[in-house]
């Protein structure tokens, strides 16, 4: 925990992005992060790829017709480091504020779905990458690793985060709560798939913060009546893009603090104390009391994988458990 003090004020930001925009969205998230500063908030979590938006088109456009559309979203991606990492860490250390960002990352011709922690100093302590891109996401982004199943040191205590349907990926979420996250930080596209999509959502965060016994900010974007237009202009398939909304802040008893918000651009604030992780793992520890890593185990590669792997000269072969195919089977760790 955050040395003596447990008491944190914390903030699930739905926001409507500037659609492939990405210096209109990052001044909407510069904005709100100074918001929170005023409003002394500790800690702010921004929705899925919110800069410069979600690729909300590769759902209703055909596959055949989005090449101009990709393209646009890759001339309005981030470089992390960038300019915008610049902003928002600077937006972030003025506010006093840890940040929680999501980002369309440009690497080289490639796309991925990011996530940013910008710790209350300013300075970005993380980032992550989607491990597995959902459905109509595979014609955009590229895969992430077991590298950044991680928890983050910052001044709120040890965050934890994934994106969207990870949450769906069980094995990933225990890497976290084995790693011992106290505030989990997550986020979804919002406005797809209506209110099937808000109650997959509302299981999902719910469901986590009592298997964790950690908090859960959760953050989803909000598209209006125009925004959805102008991705669709067919009615039929602008009405895939509604609701999917639970933007919220979620108790390690699985009880909503804040939220879930109705539609439109809001933030959901909550004071959270940390004390009452240790009192709900008193209860259920799936980490401790409650596991038996006698008959079930979870097996990680958090390496990361490299394209190029480089030998030092006079150097021979690497050596066997150096290799990224090393070691294969679970049950010999």
């Amino acid at each position: 925990m955050t040395g003596s003090r447990t008491k944190l004020r914390v903030a699930a930001v739905q926001l409507s992005p500037v659609l492939l925009d990405r210096d209109g969205t990052t001044d909407k998230v510069v904005d709100l992060i100074e918001r929170c500063g005023r409003d002394q908030l500790d800690l702010a979590v921004f929705p899925e790829t919110v800069i410069p938006s979600y690729p909300y088109f590769a759902m209703v456009t055909p596959p055949a017709a989005i090449g101009e559309l990709v393209a646009r979203l890759h001339d309005q991606a981030v470089d992390v480091p960038g300019p915008v990492t610049e902003r928002v860490g600077d937006a972030a250390r003025r506010a006093g504020t840890v940040v929680v960002l999501g980002v369309n990352e440009r690497d080289g011709g490639s796309l991925y779905n990011s996530q940013l922690i910008f710790d209350a100093d300013g300075s970005l302590v993380g980032k992550r990458r989607k491990i597995m891109p959902t459905f109509h996401e595979r014609m955009i982004w590229g895969w992430g690793d077991g590298s950044s199943l991680r928890v983050f040191d910052t001044a709120v205590g040890r965050i934890g985060a994934l994106i969207c349907w990870e949450h769906y990926m069980p094995l990933a979420r225990y890497a976290l709560i084995a790693a011992g996250e106290e505030i989990h930080c997550s986020h979804f596209p919002g406005s797809l798939g209506g209110e099937p999509m808000a109650a997959q959502l509302d299981a999902a965060v719910r469901h986590h913060a009592m298997e964790s016994g950690a908090f859960v900010v959760n953050s989803t974007c909000w598209l209006s009546d125009e925004q959805r237009t102008e991705i669709a202009p067919d009615e039929s398939l602008a009405g895939l893009l509604r609701g999917g909304l639970c933007t919220a802040v979620v108790s390690p008893s699985g009880a909503y603090l804040a939220g879930p918000l109705p539609p439109g651009e809001e933030m959901a604030v909550a004071e959270i104390d940390l004390s009452d992780i240790t009192r709900q793992k008193h209860l259920l520890d799936t980490v401790g009391h409650y596991a038996r890593p006698d008959i079930l185990r979870l097996w990680l590669d958090n390496r990361p994988r490299r394209v190029v792997e480089e030998m030092a000269s006079g150097s021979g072969d690497r050596r066997v458990e150096d290799r990224p195919d090393a070691d294969d089977n679970p049950g010999d760790g």
